[in-house]
């Protein structure tokens, strides 16, 4: 970082190149500075975009298109290196009566209380992100069907535990219905997408608040 003659320091790269005499001895260099203002900000931009894309917007965890993404992934594994994974698709309880009662700006703030619980208890190698509306999927790698039911049920005491704080009156409180699926061999991601969905709902017709898994 160079001073400006304004005052200010600028980010320069520095390319020195070595003078010499007749003997080939190195008597001095020459260094030529290039203003790279503009290069950083380009990076800058870049790795904005790339938030844009790969985060919700709402929820800061990731979003719909990176989770896509990371679920082509997963199955390329599995078929390549046999690895196991499964999925949970988590919809929140109620949540339109939340936006009916209380507003969206507070369903917004609920939905970002339940992105940053789920994310807190989710694995470095696990992911979660914001599927859609009141819809979040998280991808749970190396599991089978016990220890996936064991994750789902964390997240769903772990929400049934959060609370909303309220200006006025007592905190809101919420849970989460959550559907399971293991992926296996000849599987789409449509297909294990649709079973989970599926389980989903059925957690909600049984009284909500639970996880349902494939039997």
């Amino acid at each position: 970082f160079l001073h400006h003659k304004d005052g200010h320091r600028v980010p320069v790269s520095i390319r020195v190149s070595p003078v010499r005499d007749g003997n080939g001895e190195v008597v001095g260099a020459v260094e030529v500075f290039r203003d790279i203002t503009s290069r950083i900000a380009d990076i800058d931009r870049i790795e904005q975009l790339q938030k844009m894309a790969f985060l919700d917007g709402l929820t800061g965890i990731a979003s719909r298109r990176y989770l896509e993404m990371r679920l082509r992934d997963r199955f390329a594994e599995m078929d390549r290196y046999h690895w196991t994974f499964g999925i949970l698709l988590i919809d929140v309880d109620r949540f339109k009566e939340v936006n009916d009662t209380h507003g969206h700006l507070v369903g917004d703030r609920m939905l970002q209380m339940i992105a940053k619980t789920l994310s807190a208890s989710t694995r470095s190698f696990d992911l979660v992100g914001r599927w859609g509306g009141d819809e979040f999927l998280a991808l749970i790698a190396s599991v089978d069907a016990g220890h996936l039911e064991n994750i789902g049920n964390r997240y769903r005491l772990l929400v049934e535990k959060s609370s909303l704080p309220m200006p006025e009156g007592l905190p809101l409180f919420t849970t989460i219905s959550v559907g399971g699926a293991l992926a296996k061999q000849g599987d789409s991601e449509e297909a294990l997408l649709e079973r989970a969905d599926r389980l989903m709902y059925r957690s909600k017709a049984n009284g909500r608040n639970r996880v349902t898994l494939e039997p």
